[in-house]
């Protein structure tokens, strides 16, 4: 396969590594980026995901909690310009569009876009998204949304920076108090920034885990600091980087950011807030949208610059 230097831009803009680094990764997974991205990471050259979706875009990320704190709901709703991002004509939109979304039976996006709109039954929620086009001067898009519920506790909601995160938090909890909703809020701020990608090891399967350890052990392998040393040594830091990356990803494994100690895990914060309650309570989901994430902004003459060095 062709490698071109618009593959190579995304594979840079994505892992932070040089284009050279990226090209041969490139060629050694036939044009793969998921190969690519795993091939870079085993040489070392890169925290892949950590990295990944740094491009940003324009618009909100928004969330809505019903009144009695059962359901959430976020969406995302894309503009052209910072400028049009921060009207008030768009945000009360984005609003809407929100509460649309929270009261939705919809799975997926293009059934929702079919919705009759609440606030006008001769339109869909496309045809809407098209006046407000009209209406705003700008191209638009609703991107994605989320539900989230709670039956047995409570929903709680988290925006950052006027709507560069939105974050929802679910919690079963055997009481909902101020006390609750005040260490919910605050889980939902570790989310929004520490991004975990999973509430506790238990929802991680072992393919995944297997998986790193074939990467962390190759990375180990290639590592000058290893040369000569013996297969159990190697494991040892294989598994001492897994435990590291589980505490990285795991929302309950993480420290928490506002401990005093500097030490107490988000699940040891809320096994303290229930005690001090009386409560039972665990965390069973979250969602995380960063506004923009995965799109590029706009296209620069780039994709010439890697051509150039590449020799194309």
């Amino acid at each position: 396969m062709a490698i071109t230097a618009q593959m190579v831009k995304d594979l840079r803009e994505m892992t932070g590594c040089g284009m050279l680094d990226c090209k041969k990764a490139l060629e050694s997974s036939n044009g793969d980026i998921d190969a690519a991205i795993e091939f870079l990471r085993k040489k070392g050259l890169a925290g892949a995901q950590k990295k990944a979706g740094r491009i940003t875009a324009e618009g909100v990320s928004f969330t809505m909690i019903s009144k009695d704190l059962k359901n959430g709901v976020v969406v995302e709703v894309n503009s052209e310009t910072d400028f049009v991002s921060k009207n008030e004509k768009f945000r009360a939109y984005v609003s809407q569009v929100a509460e649309q979304a929270i009261d939705s039976n919809s799975k997926n996006l293009d059934d929702f876009l079919n919705e009759k709109w609440k606030f006008d039954n001769s339109k869909t929620v496309k045809d809407e998204l098209s006046s407000q086009i009209s209406v705003i001067g700008e191209n638009l898009s609703i991107r994605r949304f989320e539900k989230v519920s709670s039956p047995n506790g409570l929903v709680f909601d988290y925006v950052h920076a006027g709507g560069k995160i939105g974050v929802l938090v679910a919690v079963e909890s055997s009481v909902v108090n101020d006390a609750i909703k005040e260490m919910t809020k605050h889980i939902a701020m570790q989310v929004a920034s520490m991004k975990p990608k999973y509430v506790s090891e238990s929802e991680i399967d072992e393919d995944y885990k297997n998986k790193e350890r074939e990467i962390l052990l190759e990375k180990a392998k290639n590592d000058p600091k290893n040369a000569g040393k013996p297969d159990a040594i190697l494991q040892k830091v294989v598994e001492g980087g897994l435990n590291k990356e589980l505490k990285e990803v795991c929302l309950n494994n993480q420290v928490y950011i506002m401990a005093e100690d500097g030490k107490q895990t988000i699940e040891q914060y809320v096994q303290t807030v229930g005690k001090e309650n009386n409560a039972n309570i665990k965390i069973t989901k979250f969602v995380r949208f960063e506004t923009g994430e995965g799109i590029e902004k706009k296209q620069e003459d780039f994709a010439a610059e890697v051509a150039k060095q590449m020799g194309n």
